[in-house]
């Protein structure tokens, strides 16, 4: 396994608190984080499933990153098998400190145009430079979800369930920081608004109407 690609290997309590934790204005956290599960069916009874985390680093994207050790990560994805044998079906999911920024979105969406066997969730902590209406990263996330991608905000049990899973948590209990749930909710919203604008939208000009 490259190196560079922490599988099974823990994070820190204080790394993951402070690189994770959604906050309204996340200053100084300037690299991504991004916990992995992947799971593979070979046939209907086939699932194995390997899981890890990997940050930026030397001026690379961390979705990029993932994306160049993906043939060791996902073996078969390809193909390189015995000749007529059915490619592995791989489904993946991240835990990312930040969303996706534009490039990143617009070679995901390339590369998963390009791999129907591969399957990927997002669920990210917060939103990266989605602010301006129209910025270039929201059309970004818009595209994700057109290539199939099921984008989510973490709510506390994904935060736990990161916690349980890829942390070097000593049996310390997951405490829910303040404002988790709140922050949660308000960029949950966001979200659904930039990827369904149009419909929300639509639903204004319904209720201008209505007088509501």
């Amino acid at each position: 396994m490259p190196a560079c690609v922490a599988t099974g290997v823990l994070l820190p309590r204080k790394k993951f608190i402070y690189h994770y934790k959604n906050v309204r204005w996340a200053r100084g956290r300037c690299e991504t984080y991004l916990c992995f599960v992947i799971k593979r069916r070979v046939g209907p009874n086939t699932l194995t499933f390997d899981f890890g985390h990997l940050r930026n680093r030397s001026g690379c994207h961390v979705e990029l990153l993932f994306l160049r050790h993906l043939g060791a990560l996902c073996p078969g994805l390809w193909g390189g098998g015995v000749a007529g044998e059915k490619r592995p079906s791989y489904s993946i999911t991240w835990f990312c400190s930040w969303s996706p920024c534009a490039n990143c979105s617009n070679r995901l969406s390339q590369f998963l145009s390009r791999t129907p066997n591969l399957r990927l969730r997002i669920f990210v902590s917060r939103l990266y430079f989605c602010d301006m209406e129209d910025s270039r990263e929201r059309e970004g996330l818009r595209m994700l979800k057109k290539a199939g991608v099921q984008l989510t905000v973490m709510s506390y049990k994904d935060f736990f369930y990161c916690w349980q899973t890829f942390v070097a948590r000593k049996e310390s209990s997951f405490k829910a920081w303040e404002e988790l749930h709140q922050n949660s909710v308000r960029l949950a919203r966001k979200l659904n608004r930039i990827l369904q604008p149009l419909e929300t939208e639509d639903l204004r000009d319904a209720f201008k109407l209505l007088g509501l």
